[in-house]
């Protein structure tokens, strides 16, 4: 009989590969007709209960009352650019892609004795000076994202289930290119974009105890502290926070406009990639790629995954004071359309796949809808409709949105309409 602790590593490993399974999970729901009523909190109205009705009241006093209230209830609190940061050039190919791209390896060592992150920057040849930039965290490795041989591999931490330990591993060459379908290397480039990437595994690996092994260990330590406060940031801010510190190395790149770098993630993923947007305005366009629960779908929202899965089945996503709100989403001081909202006035851009019914896709529409009137407050259109559009029907403006048919994933698809979408605000300039 499996340990209770292997019993929920289980069912989290079934629910993100077997709809079925999440469909059935104990205390969720995917039938429509079964969402009950619900209320948000109105991101234009302070906790004091003023009324933001200016951009001026929204910068200065609800958007970090909003920041404040994320911090201490859900993301918890990151540290801040490190002093010390260094940046080392480790490789670089000009003639990289069948001689279409220049590769860069850079480690990035946010303080001494830190662990590193490895950034992946591929540049376009046809550029003719700084290129905007889409930026994400990998999943599995840079070399996963392209079947590039010149990319190095490089060790990961890694969680071996059957024998309950990490484990230091390096990927194995086959692995190179596995993910290549999410990141549409070459289309990126061939519309003028560079495309900058770095592994989770080197920010936090993705378990429990994967802190150790990570920057949040490293933080913790140097704090002097064997246990996080209730506030303090979890995988997902650190995976945010280390968006951030590639962006930094980005900002020394003559090679990259680093006005116009684009922050993308899927999945826990697009989690990070909203929270980075929130917090870190240097972004200069947001796009979650079926974030779900967590990220851009609501959370009063009694449909697909719940607050109490994630606090349950992947407790060191976000901070300790999150956990009391687990089957009590109404006792939230916010929800995700406010999350969303922190990105504004910059675009954003939010997707869905139809069959994902884990990540609520009509969820995600109304996260970004309901943070429609922030972009309004600036004078700025948003989606433009009031119903959950057609499947592949891509709709919006400043705020876009589309559900495309399939699972859940990063096609090509998606990527079609991000550089559209791309074009549009921080392209072809």
């Amino acid at each position: 009989m499996p340990s209770p602790i292997n019993r929920l590593a289980l069912a989290a490993l079934l629910a993100l590969v077997s709809p079925a399974f999440a469909a059935d999970a104990p205390g969720t729901n995917t039938d429509e007709s079964k969402v009950p009523p619900y209320t948000l909190p109105d991101p234009l109205v302070c906790t004091d209960g003023t009324k933001v009705t200016t951009p001026e009241l929204w910068r200065n006093k609800r958007r970090p009352e909003l920041l404040e209230l994320f911090r201490a209830n859900m993301h918890g609190r990151s540290p801040a650019k490190p002093a010390g940061m260094t940046f080392q050039v480790t490789s670089t190919d000009p003639q990289a892609l069948g001689g279409t791209a220049t590769r860069k390896e850079i480690t990035i060592t946010p303080e001494p004795d830190c662990p590193p992150i490895h950034l992946l920057l591929y540049l376009p040849h046809s550029a003719t000076g700084p290129v905007p930039a889409f930026i994400g965290v990998n999943f599995d490795g840079n070399h996963t994202i392209c079947t590039d041989p010149g990319v190095t591999i490089t060790p990961q931490w890694q969680w071996d289930n059957k024998a309950q330990t990490a484990n230091l591993v390096t990927p194995a060459a086959t692995t190179r290119g596995q993910s290549v379908g999410r990141w549409a290397v070459e289309k990126i480039l061939a519309r003028g974009y560079a495309l900058a990437t770095i592994p989770r595994a080197d920010v936090e690996p993705d378990y429990p105890t994967g802190f150790a092994h990570g920057i949040r260990g490293y933080y913790l330590k140097k704090a002097g502290k064997k246990e996080f406060a209730p506030d303090d940031w979890g995988a997902v801010a650190a995976w945010a926070w280390g968006l951030s510190r590639a962006l930094d190395y980005l900002q020394t790149d003559p090679a990259i406009a680093a006005q116009r770098v684009a922050v993308m993630g899927h999945s826990r993923m697009g989690k990070a990639a909203l929270w980075a947007g929130a917090t870190d305005e240097r972004f200069a366009l947001v796009i979650s790629n079926e974030s779900g629960e967590g990220g851009a779908a609501l959370a009063r929202r009694w449909f697909g995954e719940t607050t109490a899965v994630i606090n349950n089945h992947f407790p060191h996503w976000f901070c300790g004071n999150f956990k009391q709100y687990g089957g009590h989403e109404d006792q939230l001081p916010f929800d995700q359309h406010e999350l969303i909202a922190l990105c504004a006035p910059r675009p954003v851009y939010v997707a869905s796949a139809q069959e994902d019914r884990w990540s609520d896709p009509r969820g995600e529409f109304l996260g970004l809808k309901n943070a429609e009137p922030v972009w309004q407050l600036f004078g700025l259109p948003g989606l433009g409709v009031t119903d959950w559009p057609e499947t592949n029907h891509p709709v919006g403006s400043t705020l876009a949105y589309h559900v495309r048919t399939g699972k859940h994933d990063v096609t090509d698809y998606d990527w079609e309409q991000y550089l559209a979408f791309a074009d549009k605000y921080m392209g072809k300039k």
